[in-house]
């Protein structure tokens, strides 16, 4: 974030730098390098409260599942590591393809008379071919967005239900955005996903860097 994105802010005035994401290792400046499953557990605990116990990180290359404790501290997760299947990278392809613009998709997902069956695959080369037969064959877009939210829906659960799924169920990450994979989800879950934050879910890694960035400040001013 640039410092003029925040009033008064100045360079003098951050004292720790926390790199997290993928690109943690590549920051020169940080004090200290934070898994993205570490701060976005902490981060959804600061969104959402101290009650979430499941956090499903729906980002933009990968999935990951994380069970964790009242203070926002991972206890177990899983996450998808050969490739970009069923993330937020594949939806974009979808969305381009379909030209439908990616903040409208899970609404559009909607305009069908009946739920379509998934796509085969949510991989993204296959599922782009598949979407293509669909239109050829007669589907409209809509009928194709339902079909392929549906088979991200189901791939995420497969992959949440591998760790200890609690009601205290909530989503960061662009993906959260999407109430065609969202209310999908939530039937596969069988319950309600809570959504009681007015913070940007894209910000729940962020926010965590910034609150262990905090506590070890404040941790090397005690010594």
């Amino acid at each position: 974030m640039a410092l003029d994105a925040v009033p008064g802010m100045a360079l003098e005035d951050i004292h720790y730098v926390v790199g997290t994401g993928y690109g943690r290792v590549r920051v020169p400046f940080a004090n200290r390098a934070i898994t993205e499953i570490a701060c976005h557990a902490r981060g959804a605990n600061y969104m959402y409260g101290s009650s979430v116990r499941t956090v499903m990180d729906m980002g933009g290359q990968d999935l990951k599942a994380i069970s964790c404790d009242e203070k926002g501290k991972v206890l177990n997760f899983i996450m998808n590591e050969k490739c970009a299947a069923g993330t937020g990278r594949g939806m974009e392809v979808m969305a381009d393809l379909l030209k439908v613009p990616i903040g409208k998709v899970g609404e559009v997902s909607f305009q069908v008379d009946e739920e379509p069956p998934p796509v085969s695959t949510t991989c993204v080369v296959f599922a782009k071919t598949e979407a293509l037969s669909l239109l050829k064959a007669g589907w409209s877009v809509p009928k194709v967005l339902a079909a392929y939210c549906a088979a991200m829906a189901h791939r995420i659960y497969s992959q949440v239900k591998a760790i200890d799924i609690q009601k205290e169920f909530v989503i960061t990450g662009g993906s959260a955005k999407n109430i065609g994979i969202v209310k999908r989800l939530e039937q596969e879950l069988g319950f309600e996903i809570y959504k009681g934050t007015s913070i940007d879910t894209q910000l729940a890694g962020a926010i965590g860097g910034a609150l262990f960035g905090r506590a070890l400040y404040e941790k090397s001013q005690k010594k």
